[in-house]
């Protein structure tokens, strides 16, 4: 049976950057919205007044140029684990990504930030090959930040 043009199996990116920050460190700066656009390529960031506490459940909304996107965030494992999930996303279907923070043997931090999406069957070669270089990017950023937040670099 040929395959459904129309919808097409899930997509992956898996990047990691490491950090001289500790796991608490990094954590801060994962768990804050706000600090989001001084680390990464988003360029505003709310959290939704629904659940102010930022915790499991809660919707974040991001913009980066026209482009707005709404998350929801679906797993809290303080210094380790944060997870979460596309609700509005023009480009994306079926969103789910993972940031898992591993502490260096030498001190410091590993950043895995990793996730699963569906793309527009014509846009699929692009998106996969975008998201992974801006996830890298994003990764790399809140990498950097947090090392120059604690003076390690």
């Amino acid at each position: 049976m040929p395959a459904d043009r129309t919808t097409p199996g899930p997509q992956s990116y898996d990047v990691t950057a490491d950090s001289a920050a500790s796991p608490a460190a990094v954590w801060a700066l994962l768990r804050d919205p706000l600090t989001w656009p001084t680390w990464s390529r988003v360029d505003t960031a709310a959290l939704d007044q629904s659940s102010p506490d930022g915790g499991v459940g809660a919707i974040w909304v991001f913009r980066t140029g026209k482009v707005v996107t709404k998350e929801r965030v679906t797993a809290l494992e303080p210094e380790r684990r944060f997870a979460y999930e596309g609700l509005e996303n023009p480009q994306l279907t079926d969103y789910r990504a993972a940031v898992d923070l591993s502490e260096l043997p030498g001190g410091g931090t590993r950043i895995r930030w990793h996730g699963t999406f569906s793309a527009r069957w014509g846009m699929r070669w692009f998106t996969q090959r975008y998201l992974r270089r801006y996830m890298l990017a994003v990764a790399t950023g809140l990498a950097r930040h947090a090392a120059g937040q604690t003076g390690r670099s």
